[in-house]
């Protein structure tokens, strides 16, 4: 991604649903879709200290409206 990284949101919703084996692909599909539906960027739950060194566009603990593409 380059400079674009830095404009891309990272979010991951492991940390809201945990290690769920062979469930997390219909998971992940569903919150993908909501994210969609709903125009959203769901947040990282529980990141609280950024990584100096991974300075990234990170959404930690609040979904973040954005204009999102399919």
């Amino acid at each position: 991604l380059g400079a674009h990284a830095y404009e891309t949101p990272m979010s991951s919703i492991k940390s809201m649903v945990g290690h769920s084996l062979g469930a997390i692909g219909a998971i992940e599909v569903a919150a993908c879709v909501l994210a969609l539906r709903h125009q959203v960027v769901p947040p990282t739950a529980n990141y609280e200290t950024p990584d100096p060194e991974c300075d990234l566009d990170y959404v930690p603990r609040t979904a973040r409206p954005r204009k999102l593409e399919h």
